[in-house]
């Protein structure tokens, strides 16, 4: 079976952060892989001199990573409370955590195989490249649908932060809100 073209989203900033000009857009383009992982491709367009962005790491588990600039994805079965959610810093550092429900039964999740994350920076753009493996996938509960909420926290040079999301439900950013969790996309068929 052929794999779906790629699929490619806009994230809106939270209408509470306020506009400083920094961030023109942010897009994000979803595909599958020969392999039948999840690739996603964020896109920073804007002045990245104002971005704060995190240094170059060894590409490894790290905590907290959502507190400064960093690219999230929250994956859930069709009809689950479980999600994973998944924190990829420009530095090439990640964070996976699996939840029962929501923002209930927090624990990091051991993989087979650790998400592959690559970061290329430039004057006016920050592409992120994060692909997260079958296995973690699998371990999913659900049928043949996913359930995606897409989100970016970036931080500015002078500390502020503003957020983006496919949508934002409440009048606070809170990317765990499952109403959140709107991009549908059907399950590799290839498995």
């Amino acid at each position: 079976m052929d794999r779906p073209a790629p699929r490619r989203v806009e994230l809106i900033r939270h209408t509470g952060t306020a506009r400083h000009g920094v961030v023109r857009r942010i897009d994000v383009e979803i595909a599958w892989t020969p392999d039948g992982a999840l690739q996603l491709r964020y896109f920073v367009d804007g002045d990245v001199s104002r971005i704060a962005i995190p240094p170059p790491a060894v590409s490894c588990p790290q905590d907290g990573l959502w507190r400064h600039t960093c690219f999230e994805a929250f994956v859930a079965g069709e009809s689950s409370t479980a999600y994973c959610e998944f924190n990829f810093s420009p530095s090439t550092e990640w964070a996976v955590y699996g939840f029962t429900s929501y923002r209930e039964g927090m624990a990091p999740l051991v993989h087979t195989l650790a998400p592959r994350v690559a970061a290329s920076i430039t004057d006016d753009r920050i592409a992120l490249e994060a692909v997260i493996p079958r296995e973690t996938l699998l371990a999913l509960p659900g049928d043949s649908m996913l359930r995606l909420g897409l989100a970016a926290v970036i931080e500015r040079t002078d500390g502020g932060l503003s957020y983006w999301a496919l949508t934002h439900p409440g009048d606070r950013p809170d990317f765990h809100d499952p109403a959140g969790f709107v991009l549908q996309i059907e399950r590799n068929h290839s498995w």
